[in-house]
Formats: structure tokens, sequence, C-alpha cells
């Protein structure tokens, strides 16, 4: 016989299904833009586009002419775009006492601002400036770069403490790759107008910072460790994709060195750039899908089917054992029937009333002696 004992929430064997259905869900989603992994993903996106420094040298011409600097003021202004790039103690000390959206927002502004008014000054939509605020500028926007290392950088390793070494490693490679991916998406976006990759490195990491400015935060470890939550599995992708996208950047700054694009070419080179840059997000959800296929199978083992299969012999101990039980408290209630029917407090209420006059003693009655016989008494003389 079977008894049904409640269907658990986790019981029974996931299925396996079509993948789909599970990815194709608002929790799914939900669950992969909150994790872990897809903290990694946006600190890949905001340091490659923080290398606006290393681009110096193309828009340094730019620069040069539009102000009228020769070599000596123009190294002057690279000094301090050096000196912003590696003073990062500032975004240190307040990473310290505020969470890293705050660094990643300070670093933002201060990418826009400072970027934008060399634009401004190099495009003449304003009066030339001196030379010590053009450097104030270019310090203020090579600054905003700390500020981004820190924010996704530090807190990334502090997401994966148990690779981070292997986290270093990939995200410092994607910032010495961004100096040509800049490269091809202002190709792409503006042609070969030096004035706009300013513009360019002005606006784009700031937009990044802001789109991700919510996603790069500490997150707690898991308490469980070596399941799919632990795993360094998607670095060694990671690590493949970005050996992918040096080889492409390398081929296409090689193949355009020898032919000319055209406006289409440069916009179809930066669409298959932007593929590559995204692939880590399909690792993200790869992983997120075997965590979520994890879990379930967690919750199955540990909540097994709660439903009781009993044979019948055990069905028929357990029904004679109920029926013994009940005939007995029949008996007993049949015995004691006589007794709980009748007033069985009229002798404690009888004996309070009469203690009331004895000093509130309750009288104890004295057995009755019983009078001997004659022949009694004589046996005892004798």
């Amino acid at each position: 016989m079977v008894f049904d004992a409640g269907t658990g929430s986790g019981g029974g064997s996931p299925a396996v299904g079509n993948p789909l259905r599970v990815i194709l869900t608002a929790a799914f989603a939900r669950q992969v833009a909150v994790g872990r992994w897809f903290t990694g993903f946006a600190s890949l996106l905001i340091l490659t586009a923080s290398g606006a420094t290393y681009i110096f040298g193309i828009y340094s011409r730019a620069l040069k002419e539009a102000l009228g600097y020769d070599q000596r003021t123009l190294n002057t202004v690279s000094f301090f775009k050096d000196l912003g790039a590696n003073l990062g103690v500032l975004s240190g000390l307040i990473n310290e006492v505020t969470p890293p959206w705050v660094v990643l927002a300070i670093g933002a502004a201060m990418n826009l601002s400072g970027y934008l008014m060399v634009y401004l000054a190099v495009a003449g939509r304003t009066g030339a400036p001196p030379v010590w605020l053009v450097c104030l500028y270019v310090f203020v926007g090579a600054n905003s770069q700390s500020f981004a290392n820190t924010g996704a950088l530090v807190t990334c390793v502090k997401n994966f403490p148990e690779s981070r070494g292997v986290v270093l490693g990939i995200l410092k490679g994607f910032v010495g790759l961004s100096g040509a991916v800049y490269t091809q998406l202002y190709l792409a976006f503006y042609g070969d107008d030096a004035k706009s990759l300013i513009l360019l490195i002005a606006w784009l990491p700031a937009a990044v910072s802001v789109v991700f400015v919510h996603t790069i935060r500490i997150m707690p470890y898991p308490r469980r460790r070596g399941g799919q939550e632990t795993s360094s599995d998607p670095f060694f992708c990671f690590l493949y994709i970005s050996i992918g996208l040096a080889c492409y950047l390398l081929v296409m700054i090689v193949v355009q060195r020898q032919f000319a694009f055209s406006r289409t070419a440069y916009a179809c080179a930066a669409a298959a750039l932007l593929i590559i840059l995204f692939l880590p997000l399909c690792v993200v959800i790869k992983q997120e899908f075997k965590i979520h296929r994890e879990r379930q199978e967690l919750d199955a083992a540990e909540l097994p089917p709660t439903i009781a299969v009993l044979d019948h012999h055990s069905f028929l101990i357990i029904t004679a054992a109920t029926v013994f039980g009940a005939l007995v408290s029949l008996v007993l209630v049949w015995r004691t029937w006589s007794f709980y029917k009748g007033d069985i407090y009229a002798r404690f209420r009888d004996g309070s009333a009469a203690g009331d006059g004895a000093g509130g003693r309750v009288p104890v009655e004295q057995p009755q002696r019983r009078r001997r016989r004659p022949e009694e008494e004589e046996s005892t003389a004798v």
C-alpha cells in the first residue's frame, strides 16, 4: 500500500531537458546578473576600456599641432600623463573606506572631465589653455585609470581568492590589449581622425564604468567548496579568448597596413572585435547553468522523495497494534466508569467543612477497635 505524505519541492532528480528552457527565464537571468562570474565579465570590459594612456602617441600629433606645442612641451604633457596613470594611492585609500561603486563613479567622472576638456581645447571649442592646465587635464584623465583598476581588479581578486593569480594575469592582459581595441573602434566610429579619438577615450570608459557600476561589488564566498561555484575552468576559457583577441588584433593591424580599408570594412572589423569581447559572457552563462544544475542535484540529494511504500505485512502489524490499543482504552473506561461517574470530591469537601471547626485541620477517622471475645481474653490471661 502507498501513503502520500506530501510532495517536496526538491524531491526527485532534476530533469535535464532543454537548457534553453532554463537560460531563457527571468530567474536564471537574475542569477547571472548577481553572480560572481558576471562580476568577472564586467571587470574585463571595464579594464579593456581603461587603457587610454597606451595610445597617447596616436593623438599626440593632433595635440601638438592644435595647441602649437614643441616636442619639449609635449614631453611635459606626456610626463603628467604617466604620473596620473601610475599614481594610485588616492584610489586605494578611497577604496578602503567606500564600496567599489564609489571608486568607479569617481573614476568615470575624472575620465570624462579630464579628456573632454582636452578634446574641447584641441577641437577649438574653447580658448587655448595654458600648458599647466593641459597637464592638469591629462593628469586627471589618466589618473582615472587607477580608479578603474582599483575598483574592478581589486574587487575581482577578492571575489575569487582561490584564483587570484590567474585573475590578475587575465585582467592585466585585457588592459594591455585595450590600446589596440581603441584603435579599431575609433577607426570604425570616426575614421582616421585623431581628434575624435580623444573624444572616444573621454566618453567610452566613463560609459562602461557607469553601466557596470552596481555590478562590481564584493560578494560572499561560497560555503561549499569543490563545486562549480569555486571552479577555475572559466578562467582558462577567458585566457583562450584573450589569446584569440590578441591574434585577431595582430592580424587586423597587419592587414590594415597592407591594404586600404573603407569605412564599411572598418565597421565590420569592429563588429567582429565586439563579438570576441563579449564571448566571455557566453562562458559566464554556461558556468551559471552548471551551477544551477548542480544546486538542483544537491537539493534532490538532500530532500529524498516523500512517498513511503509499505508492504502487506507491515500494514497488518500497524493495524493490529492500533486496534489492540483502542480495546485497552475501552476496557479502562468501562472499569473506571462508576468511579468517575460519582462525586469523587465529596469526601474532600466534607473533610474541609469539618476541619474548619478543628482549627483548620482535616480530622482523620480512627479505625474502630474490635471487642475481644471472652475466650480470647482468657487465653490472653493464661
